[in-house]
């Protein structure tokens, strides 16, 4: 049976409730949704959904990051958004952190999401 690992990178923000950042369980990593939240202060960025996209994205990049692993070991990713219209903006940032061999992915329109972000963002990496 593969050995579960706790991930708790030194560079992302604190968790927001009990869960941890990723946890690797063999070869796949599993990264728990982020929300843009500012690592050095533990607080939702200010401004439009590219601004947080990117703020999501650069803490995701900090888990991955963490385990020697970049966007192109994702496979999986998962976005949550709490309006579709934002799937535009959503997805011009997105296009610069997943530039080629894009993984599979999900995007989901949800009636809120913690401390009011706009959007957030979850993933499984190969390693």
């Amino acid at each position: 049976m593969a050995t579960k690992t706790i991930i708790k990178p030194a560079k992302s923000p604190t968790a927001v409730g009990p869960y941890n950042h990723a946890v690797r369980v063999g070869d796949l990593l599993f990264c728990a949704g982020q929300i843009p939240i500012e690592p050095a202060t533990g607080n939702l960025v200010e401004g439009d959904i590219k601004v947080q996209t990117d703020r999501v994205l650069q803490n995701v990049q900090a888990i991955l990051e963490d385990q020697g692993l970049t966007f192109a070991h994702v496979v999986k990713s998962t976005v949550f958004l709490t309006d579709l219209a934002n799937f535009a903006g959503m997805n011009e940032i997105y296009a610069k952190y997943f530039t080629s061999d894009f993984p599979a992915r999900s995007t989901i329109q949800v009636a809120g999401l913690p401390k009011a972000a706009s959007v957030e963002i979850e993933v499984v990496a190969h390693f």
